[in-house]
């Protein structure tokens, strides 16, 4: 009888061992079964989820573009496109018209008095820009007196400057057209937008904001075309200017370097 309650004991107990067991190995199993699944729905909701593609400044420049129509754009890309050609062009042009005016008259008026008016005449033909040719000028006229020289400094000096500014004028009619082409795009865009309200003969917010956003896109591009040309515009100005107080500057010293070696 002992034997038998010994033996029910120890099976009791290795019972109770393999259901401690068990009871661990569930409790183990079952969190990490529930993140896989709930890991498995989230991928499966992210991948059944559509994906917007996000456009690029460029991609959406050219979505915008199109979407204003290719009339009053493509005027208004041609103003762009025109006057930005214009401006590298003066740009250029006045980079390589800048002249150091302070060396150039040192090295006119060491020539000038080592070797004289031809040796002068030499640097002025050697060197770039308005300024040496200005020199060049009134060197040239130095044999007819002083006044004669300046007069031709003057007049030579009004042909110089319009040089720096040709085409110039461009630029501005392009920076007042391109917004005034964009307001008529938005205008007639209104018109149609109205038109088709009336065809459809019900106000649908749709087509009213289809229309105005399509009309206003060419005032938009409009307004950046002047901005960019106006900046570029500005700055062609100021260059100018710099460069004809050096050409007024330059001229009243050669004028002043005359008359010290007539006398």
């Amino acid at each position: 009888m002992k034997k038998l309650f010994s033996i029910m004991a120890l099976a009791a107990v290795v019972a109770l061992g393999t259901l401690n067991v068990k009871a661990n190995n569930v409790q183990t199993i079952a969190p990490v079964q529930i993140q896989q699944i709930i890991a498995d729905d989230a991928g499966t909701s992210l991948q059944d989820a559509p994906v917007e593609e996000e456009l690029t400044f460029t991609q959406d420049l050219k979505k915008r573009f199109i979407e204003g129509g290719p009339g009053f754009m493509g005027i208004v890309l041609l103003c762009l496109i025109l006057g930005l050609a214009i401006a590298i062009e003066r740009i250029i042009y006045l980079n390589l018209a800048s002249t150091n005016t302070k060396k150039l008259a040192q090295e006119v008026e060491d020539a000038l008095n080592s070797g004289g008016v031809e040796a002068a005449k030499e640097v002025c033909r050697n060197t770039k820009g308005p300024v040496a040719s200005i020199y060049y000028q009134g060197l040239d006229r130095m044999h007819e007196g002083t006044e004669a020289a300046e007069k031709a400094v003057v007049a030579y000096g009004g042909v110089q400057m319009g040089q720096l500014e040709k085409n110039v004028s461009w630029i501005s009619l392009f920076i007042a057209l391109a917004p005034m082409l964009g307001f008529m795009g938005t205008v007639i865009g209104m018109i149609q937008a109205f038109d088709k309200i009336e065809a459809a003969g019900d106000m649908n917010p749709a087509l009213v904001a289809g229309g105005i956003k399509v009309a206003l896109l060419t005032t938009v591009f409009g307004l950046i075309v002047a901005i960019i040309l106006q900046i570029f515009y500005n700055y062609i100005i100021a260059k100018i200017d710099s460069i004809v107080n050096d050409m007024e500057d330059a001229s009243i010293t050669l004028i002043d370097m005359l008359s010290k070696h007539r006398k």
